[in-house]
């Protein structure tokens, strides 16, 4: 009798199967991909890290890196990767739902359920990868810091991309237009911009608002990307890493139920 975990091998391929068909897709359209999530960081970085920062690096001493600008570069990578990771594959999903009609060819796939949902996701992982790499340059440019590119500050990136890429399927799969997408944009990643530790530590917040902070996975990304970069290893925030794995596998799974049962 086959082992359970035995369906795991073709669920992987079945997914690079799907993700494939999107990559396919995606590679005549990359350096409109990487443009498009860089403008923002790239406003944040010369409003904030060059204009307020030199105010502020007059009056106080950043928790981490020399400067405001050192300060909020990892915020932006966590930025970017999250808008790209969770816009692109939202607006993929319905543009073949609502317009191309492309999406029912997808779902009459002989693959899992869970198939789909990684494959997708995978799609915005890559997504996030190619616009954050652009603000990683940046950084590196401005700092000279490679640790920008360590292993541990990849490994979050990664994980960041799959927790909203992964949302994104799941927004992309129940959305009606793509009026409701900006709607959702304006009320969850927009505020999630400011107030996921981008451009402030959450330490120094009232206990209320702390409160509020840390149930954002981007709060998460931004302090251990900060840390990865500034910090000594023995003070990175550890539990990060167990928070950002477990919201990507409950959005597999509710990812999964949804393709399962998903109509349109």
């Amino acid at each position: 009798m086959p082992s359970r975990w035995s369906i795991f091998p073709g669920i992987l391929k079945d997914s690079l199967t799907v993700f494939w068909g999107d990559w396919l897709d995606l590679r005549v359209r990359v350096t409109q991909v990487v443009a498009s999530g860089l403008v923002s960081p790239l406003i944040y970085i010369l409003a904030f890290g060059l204009g307020l920062g030199s105010a502020l690096d007059s009056a106080m001493q950043p928790p981490a890196g020399d400067n405001y600008l050192e300060f909020i570069l990892p915020g932006m990578v966590a930025l970017s990767s999250m808008t790209i990771s969770f816009g692109g594959t939202t607006f993929s999903i319905c543009g073949e739902r609502l317009y191309s009609k492309t999406f029912e060819e997808i779902l009459l796939l002989p693959v899992h359920p869970l198939s789909l949902f990684l494959g997708k996701m995978m799609a915005g992982v890559l997504r996030g990868l190619m616009t954050s790499g652009s603000v990683i340059a940046i950084a590196l440019i401005t700092t000279g810091n490679w640790r920008f590119l360590s292993p541990l500050f990849l490994l979050v990136l990664i994980l960041n991309c799959a927790v909203f890429s992964g949302l994104g399927v799941i927004i992309g799969l129940n959305v009606k237009s793509l009026e409701g997408v900006g709607l959702l944009n304006n009320f969850l990643i927009v505020p999630m911009s400011f107030l996921g530790a981008t451009f402030f530590d959450p330490a120094t917040l009232p206990i209320v608002l702390k409160a509020v902070v840390y149930l954002l996975p981007l709060t998460y990304t931004s302090i251990s990307l900060r840390s990865a970069v500034y910090l000594p290893l023995a003070q990175f925030p550890w539990y990060s890493i167990p928070v950002l794995l477990l919201a990507a596998i409950v959005l597999s799974v509710v990812g999964a139920y949804q393709f399962s049962h998903q109509k349109d």
